[in-house]
Parts: C-alpha cells; sequence; structure tokens
C-alpha cells in the first residue's frame, strides 16, 4: 500500500488528472521497495496505516544527538501508531561515511536505536532516492531540496506528507510533538 501511495504522488499525473488508468496503476510495483540498512526489504506493514516521521541522519553532525530525542518519541509513541525511520545521508560534509553494519553498531551503541534505519540514500541531486523525491515533491516539502542532516518530514496514516521541519526542530520540541500527536489522532 505505502508504495502505491508513494509512486501515485510522484506521479504528475496521479496529482492533476484524477486517477490512474488500471493499466498504469500496474506499474506501481516498480517502485523499488524501501530497504533496511541491513539490506533487508522493509515490510509494508512495518508502515501501512502508521504516522512516520522519516528523518535523514548521520554519525557524524552537530545534530547527531537528536538520534536521544528520536528514540525517546519512539520508545513514547510507538504503540499509539508511530514509526520513525531513520535515512542514512553521507551527502552533508561526509558526515555519514561509515558502512551499513558501522552505522548500525553507532545507533544502538551511542544512542540505544531500535527504531528502522533504511539503507545509505542521497536526498538531493540527480541521485534523489524514490522516497526523498516523494517527500521533497510533496506541498509539504516544496520542492526544496533537504538543507541539512537530520530534516524531518512527517507522513500521515494516509500516506501523505503532513508536515516538513528544518534539522534545529528538536524531537521534544512542542512543535513536532504537537504535529504528530495531530497526526496520531486522525483516522
Amino acid at each position: 500500500m505505502w508504495r502505491t501511495l508513494l509512486l501515485l504522488a510522484m506521479l504528475p499525473f496521479a496529482a492533476h488528472a484524477g486517477p490512474a488508468p488500471s493499466s498504469q496503476v500496474t506499474t506501481m510495483s516498480a517502485l523499488p521497495p524501501l530497504t533496511s540498512l541491513a539490506g533487508s526489504a522493509l515490510p509494508d506493514t512495518e508502515l501501512t496505516g502508521k504516522v512516520v516521521l522519516f528523518v535523514n541522519v548521520a554519525s557524524r553532525c552537530g545534530y547527531t544527538p537528536q538520534y536521544d530525542g528520536l528514540q525517546k518519541l519512539w520508545t513514547d509513541l510507538k504503540d499509539r501508531g508511530l514509526v520513525i525511520v531513520g535515512v542514512p545521508c553521507n551527502q552533508f560534509g561526509a558526515q555519514e561515511p561509515g558502512t551499513s553494519s558501522e552505522i548500525a553498531g553507532f545507533c544502538k551503541i551511542n544512542y540505544g536505536v531500535d527504531f528502522p534505519l533504511l539503507e545509505k540514500q542521497d536526498v538531493n541531486g540527480a541521485g534523489r532516492s524514490a522516497l526523498y523525491q516523494y517527500l521533497v515533491g510533496s506541498p509539504a516539502g516544496a520542492d526544496k531540496d533537504v538543507r541539512w542532516n537530520f530534516e524531518k518530514f512527517l507522513v500521515g496514516r494516509d500516506g501523505a506528507v503532513k508536515a516538513r521541519f528544518p534539522s534545529s526542530v528538536a524531537p521534544d520540541s512542542a512543535e513536532l510533538r504537537a504535529a504528530v500527536e495531530a497526526a496520531l489522532a486522525t483516522p
């Protein structure tokens, strides 16, 4: 379901010309699956019907301590339907140079992270991942490049991007918490 929503949102005709003809809907499986840091597909069931906070993360950034706040937010609200998904990215000052196992170890040892982490991705430029094409291309994303590590995109249960937060908005900020709570309250 998420892959279908993501691809529909990325296609220009989806936003402007109504539903896609059924022959085009069958091509939705062409979207590559989200791949975990461990290299396996992230099951649709981990995201379907959930509120998701996507965060491009890095291990050697001034914002890296936000992992603590992200883990706390995840721990506090995962039973209510929040999923935090970390997306390692090395595009900003080469602050995420590690391998998948190095990134996973760093996050677990230093911050106790147990929320899902995806494979390393580009969030800007010609190699921008399909996920970030969707996030940035949404009305909340405003077609503006991601400016730095730890930028956050809040996606509602319906798959629509509800809000975008700059790196400076901490996971424990009232602004972010209010947006997450509002999204969790929406069926």
